[in-house]
């Protein structure tokens, strides 16, 4: 196997385990919770919330420090780390221990989505970058479609340990078939310091950020939101002073197609990612169907994104990027904005339509909008890059569930959904899918303003050289 292709296949192995970790576990939920008899629901919920924000919050570090000292290194370590966070996962004898050992799950999973892209960006010259990355995202969706399948089956059947038994194993083949099969461990020529304070900073911030749009609409977040962004202010401060920081901030500064394609992806996750947790409410409680008939109706939107993905991300190496993901995003406005029409008589058959449309668009926007980030940086700034991409999507994630979740407080109040509510209910979801609709419709001005891809001189590394060692 050609080292490119080899990489290929070990970054898209490794990319099905993040999204997999992350969705896969809430089917098991229950499960746990009868294990362990949890007094306080708020811990159940750290099950989920430790690993999602431990990797959002170390996966830009990971991303840079795998600049300054080799990404192959990091990638490796990062999958050791996954290996024995869910041996201990899934011996796990009380709730705390499995939060602690979901935290270190989730640094694991930092490190490779801090590196993974990189590497695949690295290995292939960039006339095919839109088409391998597009075969990446399509098993990113893959893993978040089939994790609460797959979880709900071995749950069943085998218990919920069994899910990080075997994850066990997979990451240990994939960290040995990396070490094996990837020849190359790339990194840049940069000496000084790495940014601790930066990173301390950078943590902090973010850490009250995805935590505060976690318990939105409490007063709780709303102070950490605050929190996080005085935290932010001082961060930036920093690193334009700092010789070596962790996030070059003159990148976002001096380059808009950078700038402005983080942000287009940071507003698409926002408006797209709460369209299952919004529509499972409107499946079960007004249309009357079951969890199962629910979960197979909401699966009609990640598997159109799965199979368009890498036909989207192969169609940005033939015509500027922005495009193409502007097109995307002016598809998923339009799916937004029918279902900001939904009634309890809407036909199944539109439903299944409009996520089919923004699985479409979906597809259409993420891999040509990651091949515009990916190709907007000198080599030496990919870990930085790669990592973005993953916060985005995190933030993004955060965002849309905060969004929903406040207009469900404004429209019904801190109520449990009861019959009584059904009409409010109604209204509260068509409301949120109108404001998800609005804030695509913005972020297809970001995805417009960005101007057009120069990747001439960017692959060779003219500013700082990149070597394979």
């Amino acid at each position: 196997m050609k080292n490119d292709q080899a990489v290929l296949f070990i970054i898209c192995m490794t990319s099905f385990i993040t999204p997999f970790l992350a969705s896969s576990v809430n089917i098991a939920l229950p499960s746990i919770n009868s294990d362990f008899a949890i007094p306080d629901q708020a811990l159940l919920g750290w099950i989920v919330t430790g690993f999602l924000l431990s990797a959002a919050v170390f996966v830009v570090p990971f991303g840079r420090i795998a600049d300054m000292r080799g990404r192959k290194k990091m990638f490796v370590l990062g999958l050791l780390i996954i290996v024995v966070s869910s041996f201990f996962c899934s011996i796990s004898s009380t709730e705390l221990m499995l939060i602690a050992s979901r935290v270190v799950e989730g640094v694991g999973s930092a490190m490779i989505f801090g590196t993974g892209i990189a590497i695949l960006t690295t290995a292939f010259p960039a006339k095919q970058r839109g088409r391998v990355l597009g075969i990446n995202v399509a098993i990113v969706y893959l893993g978040s479609s089939t994790g609460p399948f797959l979880g709900g089956i071995i749950t069943q059947y085998a218990g919920w340990r069994f899910i990080y038994a075997g994850i066990m194993a997979y990451a240990l083949l994939a960290a040995i078939l990396a070490q094996k099969l990837i020849k190359d461990d790339w990194h840049c020529q940069e000496d000084g310091r790495f940014d601790i304070i930066g990173t301390l900073l950078y943590a902090g911030s973010l850490f009250a950020l995805i935590y505060g749009l976690s318990v939105i609409p409490d007063v709780e977040g709303g102070y950490l939101l605050v929190l996080a962004a005085l935290l932010m202010i001082v961060f930036l401060g920093w690193e334009l002073a700092a010789e070596n920081p962790v996030v070059n901030v003159r990148v976002f500064r001096h380059n808009p197609v950078f700038l402005f394609s983080n942000l287009a992806a940071l507003i698409n996750y926002s408006a797209t990612f709460g369209v299952s947790y919004l529509l499972s409410l409107y499946l079960q409680y007004l249309k009357g169907f079951d969890p199962q008939t629910a979960g197979l109706i909401l699966v009609a939107q990640p598997i159109v994104q799965a199979v368009f993905s890498p036909l989207a991300g192969r169609l940005s190496d033939r015509m500027e990027p922005r495009i193409v993901a502007t097109s995307g995003m002016g598809l998923c406005v339009v799916g937004l904005a029918a279902f900001s029409f939904l009634t309890p008589e809407t036909s199944l058959g539109l439903i299944l339509a409009s996520l089919m449309l923004l699985g479409l668009g979906f597809a259409l926007f993420s891999s040509p909008n990651t091949n515009a980030i990916m190709s907007a940086v000198e080599p030496c700034y990919y870990g930085l890059a790669s990592g973005m991409v993953s916060t985005m999507r995190l933030i993004g994630q955060m965002m849309s569930l905060g969004i929903a979740m406040l207009t469900f407080s404004v429209i019904m109040g801190h109520v449990e959904i009861a019959p009584a509510q059904l009409g409010e209910l109604m209204t509260s979801i068509k409301v949120a899918f109108g404001i998800f609709a609005g804030l695509c419709l913005m972020g297809m001005l970001f995805s417009l303003a960005r101007g057009n891809m120069k990747r001439a001189g960017r692959d060779a590394g003219e500013t700082i050289e990149t070597k394979a060692v």
